[in-house]
């Protein structure tokens, strides 16, 4: 006996002469197994359609709420002939920087070039993090500074 006072089991025990565990016993085990598992995965089922019917609907009403501000936006005259232009812009917080700090914590500059190609953009940027942001990217980070919802309000 070990010193919780349970019988140790070792190679002292003929496993031939133990008696096999009762065929009512494992199906019953296994019963309660499979039981449990369906609860679960039938739970885990529900709450992902709740979550995905919350997401649904929550996409509905951006798109009606772009579909509204696109009216009103339409309804506006002399909107049609507008036109603006984006200046480059030195970034600040872009894939330069992100880039230049992944470099400042040690991660190999090849990687960093591999990554760059992999989100389509110009591993160049690299040797130039003085270098304006290309058009496209100033969009993005314009974008992204101005994503609240509440700021279009009647």
């Amino acid at each position: 006996m070990d010193e919780d006072g349970l019988p140790l089991m070792g190679s002292g025990i003929d496993l031939t002469k133990v008696p096999a565990i009762q065929q009512k016993r494992t199906v019953a085990f296994l019963n309660q197994f499979v039981v449990h598992t369906v609860q679960f995965l039938n739970h885990f089922s529900t709450i992902c359609e709740e979550k995905l019917a919350d997401l649904s609907l929550r996409i509905q009403q951006i798109e009606t709420t772009l579909n509204i501000l696109d009216a009103k936006l339409s309804s506006i005259p002399g909107l049609d002939d507008v036109t603006f232009e984006i200046s480059p812009v030195s970034v600040t917080n872009g894939p330069q920087s992100e880039a230049t700090s992944e470099q400042s914590q040690g991660v190999p500059l090849l990687a960093i070039r591999n990554k760059m190609i992999s989100e389509g953009l110009d591993p160049d940027l690299l040797e130039r993090p003085d270098a304006p942001v290309p058009n496209g990217e100033g969009e993005k980070n314009t974008e992204e500074s101005s994503d609240s919802e509440s700021s279009f309000s009647d």
